[in-house]
């Protein structure tokens, strides 16, 4: 387990955060938090606790619960057995057995092909005679309008393009939702699409740099400073991107 809960203790210092700050959060004690990061699996209790407080932490860092309660159980050895599967022949738990039911299937499309069989089933009924006069005339083809064409109205949201200059952990939340929270590498970029509002955080403010609605940003802070929670919406964005008449465009 001890690669789980050291994964977990990096994930918690690149956003910043101190033990403090997660047991202030989720109420679980320092000491069953350390030991998650330790693997230390005699320290925590007993029953679904462990699993409740990976689940807690791991919301609380901005990761995905269920993969990290997965990645508990699997480094941790508690991964629960699948069950084994029916052997060929076997009673099901209706009580058929499964050679029965193959034998009356097999009999149900033996009798369907005897009387699908011309001269062995019910004899078809004889086709009615047609004669020409009785042929309607096709009827004139029908020419239908065209159909309009429907061009959808350009966005009008928020479009943030980031870009790493440095190492540095990004988290971005879209409308309330968590749309990155990682690590990015010098040089990559990411672009993220908002109706309202975009949070952003950054453990490395100096490593970054924006765009909101290729409008280029202004710098968030020193290099190595950590930077949570900044709102960027129509209210904010004059204060946070660089003045549209004096703005180099990209390439410039």
């Amino acid at each position: 387990m001890g690669s789980f809960g050291e994964n977990l203790r990096r994930e918690r210092e690149l956003r910043g955060i101190s033990l403090r700050d997660v047991a202030d959060a989720t109420k679980i004690s320092i000491r069953f938090l350390e030991a998650l990061e330790q693997g230390r699996i005699d320290v925590l209790p007993g029953g679904l606790f462990p699993r409740a407080f990976v689940r807690q932490y791991a919301k609380f860092l901005g990761l995905d619960p269920d993969r990290a309660v997965a990645d508990f159980l699997y480094s941790s050895g508690l991964e629960t057995p699948r069950p084994a599967p029916v052997a060929a022949g076997a009673t099901p738990v209706h009580g058929v057995p499964w050679r029965a039911l193959a034998a009356g299937g097999l009999a149900l499309v033996t009798i369907v092909a005897w009387l699908a069989t011309p001269g062995l089933g019910s004899r078809p009924a004889p086709a009615p005679e047609v004669t020409i006069t009785d042929v309607a005339p096709a009827p004139p083809p029908v020419t239908l309008p065209p159909v309009p064409v429907y061009t959808p109205a350009p966005p009008s949201g928020l479009v943030l393009q980031v870009t790493a200059d440095a190492d540095c952990w990004v988290e971005i939340k879209a409308d309330g939702e968590t749309r990155l929270s990682r690590e990015l590498a010098a040089g990559e970029r990411q672009t993220i699409e908002a109706r309202d509002e975009l949070v952003l955080s950054v453990g490395n403010a100096g490593g970054l740099s924006f765009s909101v609605n290729d409008r280029p940003g202004l710098p968030l802070g020193r290099s190595g400073e950590v930077k949570k929670g900044i709102v960027i919406s129509r209210q904010t964005l004059p204060a946070l991107v660089q003045d549209a008449a004096t703005a180099r465009p990209p390439g410039a």
